[in-house]
């Protein structure tokens, strides 16, 4: 049995940025924020303040002594910023995220094994700000999967080894998410493993690679950034997609992109996360669409048996305040347990600790 962490937008840049040690250019070119410190700001205005300089543990706060309490096999996260100094905006984007390379260590204390790019702001700024992205990483000792330097290398999986055989990664992003087509990676050009829609084709086009590469005792996870910010409603072209990736041997579907997390589904024995919500970010403090409470977030713990078996998932509730992550309080989780069931049509049990588990199939509602 191997157990990974798994979680959603891991968003490091903009006011996240500003309040490492090394903040980079604070200038945006949103419609209504023109200073990354104006992020700080709303976050302050809400919870209180934060201190400037934090040690770069900080934006992870409790979820790093639960990550060391879990102690996963392999720890998977999207994220969701450039690494870059550059300068030279996206055009025709509404919202850039970039952090600033000397800060590549708030990425780092969180141990990620992997670090999924195929998203729709890992070229916010531009090819240049992706190969100085993948550079800063490599030299940080982070796999990456989802982006590359062309095609060969953005659908390539990232593989982690793990007693009795590997943990496959392959990442892929789809126009649903907002990722500009322009971006595609292509055998000559740089860019993200992009797939237009959730399609059959686009399924069996992953499915050949995961074949190719997935052998006896590999456990293969496919991470998928699509879909809108908001909202509960899974399209069914997402559930099939999601389906034949089952179907053709995948061991878990790791979905993101959402603010706030989607239904979970148990396919064939195996794990579908439609959307796993926000993890880090500076979105503390942004008004509108308080119902979805984007403010709470959820680390995925994934066990998972190479070659079948039920999966098993249990979701540690946390929530955002001053720009770092803390214990969800008993209301929230019970919130968090009851919006979970009620847009998913399955059971979770709660722990003494406050963690949700996944209930087996006579349990469930």
């Amino acid at each position: 049995m191997v157990t990974l962490f798994l979680c959603g937008d891991v968003m490091l840049g903009r006011g996240v940025d500003q309040i490492l040690p090394h903040p980079g250019d604070p200038v945006l070119r949103e419609g209504y924020v023109r200073d990354a410190r104006d992020y700080v700001a709303l976050a302050e205005a809400v919870n209180g303040p934060v201190p400037r300089p934090v040690p770069f543990s900080w934006p992870w706060g409790r979820a790093l002594e639960v990550l060391d309490d879990a102690a996963p096999d392999v720890r998977i996260v999207n994220l969701e910023t450039a690494v870059t100094r550059g300068g030279a905006f996206a055009p025709g984007k509404a919202v850039h995220y970039r952090m600033h390379p000397a800060n590549v260590p708030a990425v780092a204390v969180a141990r990620p094994d992997v670090c999924v790019l195929a998203n729709n702001h890992v070229l916010d700024f531009g090819r240049p700000g992706l190969r100085e992205t993948l550079e800063t990483l490599r030299g940080a000792g982070l796999r990456t999967a989802g982006a590359g330097r062309d095609a060969a290398a953005a659908y390539a999986p990232a593989v982690v080894p793990v007693a009795g055989g590997r943990v496959l990664v392959f990442a892929v992003g789809l126009t649903s998410s907002g990722i500009p087509p322009g971006w595609a990676a292509t055998g000559e050009q740089s860019g993200v493993a992009y797939l237009p829609t959730a399609s059959a084709a686009a399924a069996e086009a992953v499915l050949r690679r995961v074949r190719r590469a997935k052998q006896s005792g590999d456990i293969a996870v496919v991470s998928v950034h699509w879909g809108s910010n908001w909202g509960y409603g899974v399209p069914s072209a997402d559930v099939r997609f999601a389906h034949a990736l089952v179907d053709g041997g995948v061991d878990v579907v790791h979905g993101h992109s959402s603010h706030h997390p989607r239904p979970v589904e148990v396919y064939r024995d195996r794990l579908i996360l439609y959307g796993c919500g926000d993890f880090v970010d500076d979105y503390e403090g942004i008004s509108g669409h308080e119902e979805y409470r984007d403010d709470l977030r959820l680390a995925h713990l994934v066990s998972v048996e190479a070659g079948g078996g039920r999966p098993g998932l249990r979701l540690v509730p946390l929530r955002a305040r001053r720009m770092r992550l803390e214990d969800a309080s008993r209301e929230e989780r019970a919130w968090l347990r009851e919006t979970l069931e009620r847009i998913s049509g399955v059971g979770f049990t709660v722990d003494a600790d406050g963690t949700l588990t996944l209930a087996p199939p006579s349990a469930r509602r």
